[in-house]
């Protein structure tokens, strides 16, 4: 039982030390579905769009984190787009689900450029299954305990944008959700944190024999408590059909990208992420997909 015990401390301590600096979910291929992070996305540019990713950390070890993404946008009037997103994260015995509704508005502030507010509402489901340690014991440890949660949940963004270039700036949660799970022998607690997303990127066009278009880009993510997050990140676009490039995270990982559109509604890429900060991320790759279909 002394052994259960430790066991059962020296994880519970882990856990809930990564749930209280933990960063939300973040993707290489950030710039192909910008609504999971910024509301004001939903309907931009008059278009309807499904987007689609699945992220798998540290490939061939088991339990790695995995997380899907889903998000869909469309405008319903003429300067209103509403839109859904959706991400879904496991890591281990831990399980968490965020869905939330986009709503976005728009003002034309040049003959060229729009600006875009968003509001973000929804909520995140969280689960921890205890049934998944092992005790080494013959009887159940009445120590562990399943926790399960739901934080409802607001965020907004802005969004400047012309054909060039554009401007993100979101929160996509305002409010500290606490997590917490009493019973007679112990109590566990966390926190969410708001989530700050600052993103902007300019599109270089040359008209030579085969069009060629080079899209640098930078992705900002801040929350209190953690490190400062900055992916640099460059796309060379061949002839509007072919997609290839590069991101730097600073310090941490970085990643080569390849998309494709098959048609004018249809596009797939894949990113193959190697990661820079321990030897167990360094031993095990990355690998993300997306897909993206325009309506």
């Amino acid at each position: 039982m002394k052994i259960s015990q430790y066991f059962l401390t020296i994880t519970i301590s882990l856990l809930s030390m990564s749930l209280f600096a933990q960063q939300e979910s973040m993707f290489t291929t950030y710039r192909y579905n910008m609504n999971l992070v910024n509301p004001a996305y939903a309907g931009m540019d008059r278009e309807t769009l499904f987007s689609s990713t699945f992220r798998n950390q540290w490939t061939g070890i088991k339990d790695s984190p995995q997380t899907q993404a889903l998000s869909f946008g469309t405008p319903i009037g003429k300067n209103i787009g509403v839109g859904l997103s959706m991400v879904y994260d496991k890591t281990f015995i831990e399980k968490q689900t965020l869905i939330g509704i986009d709503l976005s508005y728009k003002i034309q502030v040049s003959a060229l450029t729009d600006l875009y507010f968003g509001i973000k509402a929804g909520g995140n489901s969280y689960n921890v299954n205890t049934s998944g340690l092992e005790t080494y014991n013959t009887q159940s440890d009445p120590s562990l305990s399943s926790i399960s949660t739901f934080n409802p949940n607001i965020g907004f963004g802005l969004l400047l944008k012309n054909e060039k270039f554009y401007a993100s700036l979101s929160v996509p949660k305002l409010l500290n959700a606490e997590r917490t799970k009493i019973t007679e022998v112990y109590a566990t607690s966390a926190t969410d944190r708001p989530h700050f997303y600052l993103s902007g990127g300019y599109n270089f066009y040359f008209e030579t024999l085969t069009p060629l278009e080079i899209k640098p880009s930078f992705m900002l993510r801040y929350v209190n408590g953690a490190p400062v997050s900055i992916d640099l990140n460059t796309m060379l676009e061949i002839d509007n059909l072919v997609e290839i490039g590069a991101t730097y995270r600073l310090n941490k990982a970085c990643a080569g990208i390849a998309g494709i559109t098959i048609s004018k509604h249809l596009q797939v890429g894949y990113a193959y992420e190697i990661n820079f900060l321990n030897e167990l991320a360094k031993a095990r790759n990355t690998n993300e997909f997306f897909l993206r279909f325009k309506i």
